[in-house]
């Protein structure tokens, strides 16, 4: 089986936003039309949540650019975001949701529970994120290995 190709776009924020990764994730899906509906929806809510706070956390208020690349394999879809923003004040472990009265830190245990594999690492310069879903069966349960 071929390794499959990756979905790539650059983008700088602004004027770009999540609408264009929601436009991305719209090819991805019509090229991909097996994956399953709740993957899709798992994985899109988790990717713009993470874009989202990247251009809003990350910008060092002169805007950033980004490399998004989404890949569909046969069993998982993954996404590596890198930036140029600032470093992040990242806690991926052990981070509850906050209390419904708080305004913000919901973002990274929202991503947490829609993927199965959450990493950030800051490396020369560039801040960069990975998430990574599983797919499931119709019956919920993870697609075989």
């Amino acid at each position: 089986m071929p390794e499959p190709i990756p979905h790539a776009l650059t983008m700088s924020s602004p004027p770009d936003d999540v609408d264009t990764v929601h436009s991305m994730l719209s090819s991805v899906w019509e090229e991909n039309s097996t994956v399953p509906a709740i993957d899709r929806f798992s994985f899109e809510t988790a990717l713009v949540e993470l874009a989202s706070n990247v251009m809003r956390h990350a910008d060092p208020g002169s805007g950033i650019s980004c490399r998004l690349a989404i890949t569909v394999f046969p069993d998982r879809i993954e996404a590596t975001l890198t930036d140029s923003g600032k470093p992040g004040d990242v806690q991926l472990v052990g981070r509850a949701m906050p209390d419904e009265l708080s305004e913000s830190g919901r973002g990274i245990p929202m991503i947490r529970a829609l993927v199965d594999d959450l990493d950030y690492s800051r490396e020369e310069g560039s801040n960069s994120w990975r998430i990574s879903r599983h797919l499931r069966g119709s019956d919920g349960s993870k697609a075989p290995e």
